[in-house]
């Protein structure tokens, strides 16, 4: 079975497990989306895992096409999806659709994290959010012709665009994650420290000097290079200070 597809046999239609899986996705390849599942006589449980992104809608749309005509109910556990952007709220589209089109009732609980934040800056009840869901996306307020649509509008858009602006920091994060963990490598191997007191270190020396993370993370691994260039002087002082600090806690 090549990625990308479902396959369903007798024994998923009788109760057996079942699995859609993606290609790896454009945002560097870090948790492809696989959707696992089960169908128990007229449900099916489906239990996503790794990132809603770009791609995402046609994945669930793969497996939903796969399950039985016998089912009746499908439901989502979203426990396991760890990170969420804009592509999230076509995948809930995707599900409602589903569920409308066939007349299921279609559910998706237990989000947690980043996904249930996003889904709070767009507007949408993170214990039911497919309530707030219609044909076309999120449910207008009021129809287009009252007095606050535009207000109402306005409020969407802000929503959107903090949702977007914290998209984009959480990208930043998850792209200069690898020199953060070679930065807390060498502080562990420089001052005997474990890994969480190395991303205190860290943390703590960005406050300090008033630097962003991920720079501070570069110059303390440039600067364990043969040759390699000190931190700044304010650099070094707030390292050293937050060094001092942890050891004295």
């Amino acid at each position: 079975m090549q990625s990308g597809e479902t396959h369903t046999t007798d024994e998923d239609r009788q109760g057996g497990d079942m699995t859609s899986a993606a290609s790896p996705h454009l945002t560097g390849g870090l948790d492809t989306l696989v959707i696992p599942g089960r169908v128990d006589a007229d449900r099916a449980e489906l239990t996503p895992r790794g990132e809603l992104v770009h791609g995402c809608a046609e994945i669930l749309a793969r497996a939903l096409a796969g399950l039985p005509a016998t089912v009746t109910r499908v439901d989502l556990d979203m426990a396991g999806v760890h990170f969420m952007d804009t592509a999230g709220l076509q995948f809930l589209d995707v599900l409602a659709d589903h569920g409308r089109q066939r007349a299921l009732t279609v559910t998706a609980t237990n989000w947690n994290g980043q996904p249930r934040r996003i889904l709070e800056l767009a507007g949408l009840d993170t214990t039911d959010p497919l309530s707030g869901l219609d044909a076309t996306g999120p449910v207008p307020a009021a129809p287009p012709a009252a007095p606050t649509v535009s207000a109402v509008s306005l409020e969407r858009a802000e929503r959107l665009h903090v949702l977007q602006e914290e998209v984009e920091q959480l990208r930043q994060a998850i792209a200069s994650r690898p020199v953060i963990d070679q930065a807390r490598g060498i502080l562990m191997a420089t001052h005997g420290c474990t890994s969480d007191e190395a991303w205190h270190i860290l943390r703590e020396t960005s406050q300090l000097s008033n630097t962003k993370l991920r720079d501070v993370a570069a110059a303390v691994t440039a600067s364990a290079e043969a040759d390699g260039p000190p931190p700044p002087a304010e650099l070094r002082t707030a390292l050293h200070r937050a060094v001092a600090r942890r050891r004295r806690g």
